[in-house]
């Protein structure tokens, strides 16, 4: 099958953009990046995930984080069709902030596992589903998700999970469930209780469970 997997190396592909033609890895150079498909151009749901990314674009800036988009139609028409995102945000004068690719003949979508089966385009077509992709700047894939091309995306999640993420590359922690950032974390379980004293300085508590096991451990990052 056809994708690529959490730890793989992401494909530093060449495509046709809104900015002109890039070499991915080129274009992400030192930092994170996020690539985000879309079904299709001149599309509802797609249009205002579109429109949100430009609104939140200092969000990723602030974490180092370059944007692209991907959809199937032409460069042209995502040149036009950006001026409808913008204008939906009331900001017509200002360029989308972010490049968007050209993948008319689907070879990336194919690539890298983004078609939806199940939506079709009037030619009977697979149209490209809604995939996130995060990349570190190893390159290598940190985070996937797909949905539907029905289903559009929440941004507010997109940046909670890069700073999980983020957090994640630096400290020997992991992030539990509904985490934001300035909650506390969990200390891995490959840590001793030893390792973890002198790692965290803000001191460490543990959960008493029934099963005796102190795996529930929580420190202030």
């Amino acid at each position: 099958m056809p994708g690529i997997l959490l730890g793989d190396e992401f494909p530093n592909f060449e495509a046709d953009t809104t900015i002109g033609k890039i070499r991915f890895h080129d274009f992400l150079g030192n930092s994170w990046g996020i690539l985000f498909s879309h079904p299709r151009d001149f599309t509802p749901v797609c249009t205002t995930e579109l429109a949100c990314a430009a609104r939140y674009t200092e969000q990723f800036k602030k974490r180092g984080v370059k944007m692209i988009a991907l959809s199937i139609d032409s460069v042209e028409d995502h040149r036009n069709w950006s001026k409808d995102v913008m204008a939906f945000n009331s900001d017509a004068d200002t360029a989308l902030p972010f490049p968007i690719i050209a993948d008319h003949n689907r070879k990336l979508s194919v690539d890298l596992g983004m078609l939806d089966p199940d939506e079709l385009d009037k030619d009977g077509m697979p149209l490209t589903a809604r995939c996130v992709f995060v990349i570190g700047p190893d390159k290598k894939l940190k985070l996937s998700i797909l949905y539907p091309a029905t289903t559009g995306r929440n941004f507010d999640e997109l940046l909670r999970v890069i700073d999980s993420l983020q957090l994640t590359a630096q400290k020997k922690v992991a992030t539990p469930v509904d985490w934001k950032p300035g909650d506390k974390v969990m200390v891995i379980p490959s840590l001793s209780d030893a390792e973890a004293a002198s790692l965290f300085p803000n001191g460490v508590t543990t959960k008493e469970l029934p099963s005796g096991k102190k795996y529930l451990r929580y420190t202030q990052p």
